[in-house]
């Protein structure tokens, strides 16, 4: 067993197998892709690993050098700089160390008892990088997420549950409207009517949701309604919640949430259940440059499909958003990008701040991409206006130099995140909470969850904000290297100069064709990895720099490689 006293005694022979086997895959691979395309690598696998399953087995360290040999040989290795297709990492290998620590603990983030010292190494660490995001509090707080698909699923339930309890408890209300105003008064509220920015974002609004979104996910497609992610009769009124409310003082923070002990109470069976929230359902706007995870999240939920503002120029513009929501009813959740998967590209954030502030919409950025420059002085100034969005989501496995995976959700408030409380008396019991035992089913919509806040906490107590800072820095200056080096190429042609780190380019006049024949030759050689994106100008060969270390001799080569792969 990997853990115990013995844990290391055990782990270390198997440990010098396995880097024996990288290093000898990476040296047959040769490059940042294997050769010959999917069906050769194929071939390799079916070669050297199978059949898997036999009677007798192979032994720890002849199975080891097989398996990951091949692995490392059939490889897409982002450490290569001529690696440069997606938002996919080169990971430190410092985090990298630190991630086996992980396993080979195996700590599951559902109880404390499963995990004493990693759940509140994930409070000190959610609460630093929350506080990154959300400086000015009150009590900014994040969950680890799989990634960005996950945080804006997220950020739509925490959306959508606002939306059920503001129109239960309210009178009706749509959000910055308020059908109460002494309620309103006494939750420090102002109405949107009275300023744009009275209500961006009501950080000091306590709330009971109606319902937890475990239910909600199993119960209903909308109001009333009866399919995935919708209303549902099986949680709890408003009025006999236990949790942060004007009704219902915050029970005695304890453990390392305060803020998540709270949680419905199950009812006993002869206690009349709720009545399926009705009233309009949640209304997504987003950009035709948002995340696929956007819409994803939307059907997911049961919600209307998103109302997708066009982005001609790769931006969401403010006048075309505040159009769109003109002609909206109901409780809204605008989605801004800081860091597209097409461009690298940032959304105006500060102005479509005020715009969703002034038609009482909730905001969410989704910086799974660009957050990270947050870490650096010169170049946080891209994210201005990210403090002012009610849920942001940040990937550290992109400008992060994380091994996968390593996603956040941040909020301004730890109480914004109340409606993922939720019971399992095995896990998070009331008397258990009440003596002291942090509950941590509330962190996540995953039970067993492993312990990726080792790695991160890692990474910043060796390097600090500064270390990572330079890490973006370097990666910033090597795309605009590169746009500089195609710029100074007449037979390449530049779409536009990077905000981030991802660099649009192609053979001057190329058509589509030409583009995608140029990128699946350079895949089949395994000679370099570029992706592609489509703008209204048509295909662009894409390279997504995330390494640090690129030089700009290797970004010089990377393009030779192109021209040399482009039809004469």
């Amino acid at each position: 067993m990997a853990g115990g006293p013995q844990g290391a005694k055990a782990l270390r022979p198997l440990l010098d197998t396995v880097l024996d086997a990288l290093a000898t895959g990476a040296a047959e691979r040769g490059g940042p892709l294997p050769t010959g395309g999917p069906e050769s690598v194929a071939d390799a696998v079916r070669e050297a690993c199978a059949p898997l399953l036999q009677d007798t087995g192979a032994g720890p360290h002849a199975a080891l050098r097989a398996v990951v040999r091949t692995l490392a040989a059939g490889a897409a290795d982002p450490a290569d700089p001529h690696c440069a297709a997606h938002l996919h990492c080169p990971p430190l290998a410092l985090a990298t160390a630190a991630d086996l620590a992980a396993s080979a603990l195996n700590p599951s983030m559902d109880s404390w008892d499963q995990a004493p010292a990693a759940s509140e190494l994930e409070a000190l660490t959610t609460r630093a990088l929350a506080e990154l995001v959300h400086p000015q509090g009150p009590d900014a707080e994040a969950l680890v997420t799989t990634g960005g698909t996950e945080s804006n699923q997220l950020a739509v339930l925490l959306a959508r549950e606002r939306a059920a309890q503001e129109y239960t408890a309210q009178g009706h209300s749509v959000w910055g409207q308020e059908a109460d105003p002494e309620r309103a008064a006494r939750e420090h509220r102002t109405p949107a009517s009275q300023g744009a920015a009275a209500y961006t974002p009501s950080y000091t609004a306590p709330y009971s949701p109606p319902y937890g979104p475990c239910q909600g996910l199993a119960h209903g497609s909308g109001p009333g309604g009866s399919g995935p992610g919708g209303a549902h009769t099986d949680g709890h009124r408003v009025g006999d919640r236990t949790g942060h409310g004007p009704e219902h003082p915050a029970r005695p923070h304890n453990g390392a949430h305060p803020h998540l002990a709270a949680h419905p109470h199950t009812p006993h069976p002869s206690q009349p259940g709720p009545t399926a929230p009705t009233g309009p359902p949640l209304q997504v706007v987003c950009g035709a440059n948002a995340h696929h995870s956007i819409h994803r999240a939307a059907w997911l939920l049961g919600l209307p499909a998103p109302v997708t503002v066009p982005t001609p120029d790769g931006t969401l513009d403010p006048g075309d958003l505040a159009a769109a929501l003109d002609r909206l009813t109901g409780p809204l959740l605008v989605v801004a990008t800081a860091g597209t998967t097409d461009s690298g590209a940032i959304d105006p954030l500060p102005a479509l701040a005020d715009v969703a502030a002034a038609h009482g919409a909730r905001f969410h950025i989704d910086a799974a991409y660009g957050g990270p420059v947050l870490f650096s002085d010169t170049h946080r100034h891209l994210l201005t206006g990210l403090h002012r969005a009610h849920t942001v989501t940040l990937d550290l496995h992109k400008l992060g130099w994380q091994p996968v995976a390593a996603g956040f959700l941040a909020v301004p408030d730890a109480r914004d995140l109340t409606p993922l409380d939720h019971r399992a008396d095995y896990l998070n019991a009331d008397d258990d909470t009440e003596a002291g035992l942090p509950d941590l089913l509330g962190r996540s919509l995953r039970t067993t969850r492993r312990p990726d806040i080792l790695k991160i906490a890692v990474t910043l107590k060796a390097l600090g904000r500064r270390g990572i800072a330079d890490l973006v820095d370097r990666t910033v200056t090597a795309a605009r290297t590169l746009a500089d080096l195609i710029e100074a190429r007449p037979t390449l042609e530049l779409h536009s100069r990077p905000t981030l780190t991802t660099v649009l380019f192609r053979p001057t006049g190329a058509d589509d064709t030409t583009v995608a024949t140029i990128r699946r030759r350079l895949l089949h050689d395994g000679r370099a990895v570029l992706g592609r994106a489509t703008t209204p100008t048509g295909l662009w060969l894409k390279a997504t720099l995330l390494n640090p270390h690129a030089h700009p001799d290797d970004l010089r080569a990377l393009i030779d490689l192109v021209e040399g792969h482009t039809p004469r």
